[in-house]
Parts: C-alpha cells; sequence; structure tokens
C-alpha cells in the first residue's frame, strides 16, 4: 500500500484519501447514469428533470424564477430561459407574472409535470438508498469530520 504524501494547496493528501475520492466519483457517476436512463425512459432530459425536480423542492414554496433555477441547476441565465421554454412546449411549466413583483416571472409546474416529478423522484429512491448505504460505510469520515 502506497502512504507517500502528496501535497495539494495546504493540505497533504494519501493515496487513501485518492482512492475515497475516486470511488466517491464513480458511485456518484453511477448515479448520475442510473438518474439519465430513468430520465430518458420518461421521455424527459435530465436537465428537464432537474428542473422539474428544483421546482418542487424549492424551499417553502413550489415555483422559482429564473435567476433561482439558474443558481439551483448551475447554468447560464439565458440556458435556462430556453431550457423553461422547452418545457413550457412540452406542456410540463408554465410562466407567470410574478405576485410581488410583476417584473419577475414565476415559473410553476403543471399537474403533468408534477406527476412526472414526483414519479420519476420515486423511481430514483433505490438508488439513493444504495448511495446513503455506501457513504454510510466506516473510512468515509476522517478524525477532523471531513471527507
Amino acid at each position: 500500500m502506497n502512504t507517500r504524501k502528496l501535497s495539494g494547496p495546504g493540505i497533504k493528501l494519501e493515496k487513501r484519501d485518492l482512492e475515497r475520492l475516486s470511488h466517491f466519483r464513480f458511485q456518484l457517476r453511477v448515479f448520475m447514469r442510473v438518474s439519465e436512463d430513468i430520465c430518458r425512459k420518461a421521455r424527459i432530459t435530465p436537465l428537464q428533470y432537474q428542473l422539474l425536480l428544483h421546482l418542487q423542492g424549492f424551499p417553502e414554496r413550489s415555483w422559482a424564477n429564473i435567476g433561482e433555477l439558474a443558481e439551483r441547476l448551475q447554468a447560464r441565465h439565458n440556458g435556462v430561459v430556453a431550457l423553461v421554454s422547452r418545457c413550457e412546449l412540452a406542456g410540463l411549466v408554465e410562466r407567470r407574472v410574478g405576485r410581488d413583483d410583476r417584473r419577475q416571472v414565476e415559473v410553476h409546474l403543471t399537474p403533468k409535470g408534477e406527476a412526472i416529478v414526483y414519479r420519476l423522484a420515486a423511481e430514483h429512491q433505490p438508488e439513493l438508498q444504495h448511495l446513503r448505504q455506501e457513504f454510510s460505510l466506516p473510512g468515509w469520515l476522517d478524525a477532523d469530520g471531513g471527507a
């Protein structure tokens, strides 16, 4: 077993740290691939699913504006506008004039979009349970509580 210390920006890493990071990225990619397959079977893109999920999962309300969605999706404003337009054409979301600020546009799920997001979220649960089990195994946290 190689215990050579590797240097980083003020952090000393050992090979086992990179093995853990590699395993984490692998498990994350497996989850994403399964998610992509679930979405494709439902005939929506993974990005459309993420948009629907962020709308229904937005804290304390079930709508968001374009800026909030851009933040959640880590995407550019104009890209989110185009995504919302595609989802609107598919009957998944609708735009509404802002309640508090008429210059804002609120994006809401339609009943069709809400049904899809709940169904797909349920289909993701077995893989999420697998991740919970995988990352609760001993060795994931060091003495400082970090990964």
